[in-house]
């Protein structure tokens, strides 16, 4: 997914000021991810452009058998799919080692998703 239609679906998953939140919202994530492209950390890899991005893909992360087999049946990450396993991680994706219980609040979620659909600069 290129960086425009990105920032599309993020314009059209929440209005401005979620974006916000969903900034707040990222520091449940950032202990075990990183956002800069390459810096995947042995705990989680790296979040860039995950809206749209091939499931259980990214060069250089050693993913759990549990996802590597999700993926098969689910190709990329939609908003829908990410909403589904930050709600509940285990129950998505049986087996995966995700250490979190997930996102309970579904608005958060969302601003979440919307935040990280959102294109940052490449170097």
């Amino acid at each position: 997914m290129t960086g425009l239609v990105a920032a599309a679906l993020a314009a059209a998953l929440q209005p401005a000021a979620d974006i916000n939140e969903g900034m707040r919202a990222w520091r449940e994530c950032v202990a075990c991810h990183a956002l800069e492209p390459g810096h995947s950390s042995p705990a989680g890899p790296a979040l860039d452009a995950i809206v749209g991005r091939p499931v259980a893909a990214l060069p250089g992360f050693n993913y759990s058998p549990a996802l590597r087999r999700f993926a098969a049946a689910n190709p990329r990450w939609s908003p829908d799919l990410l909403d589904r396993f930050l709600a509940n991680p285990e129950a998505t994706v049986p087996g995966t080692e995700m250490g979190y219980v997930g996102m309970a609040d579904p608005a958060r979620r969302r601003a979440l998703i919307a935040w990280l659909a959102v294109p940052r600069r490449r170097n």
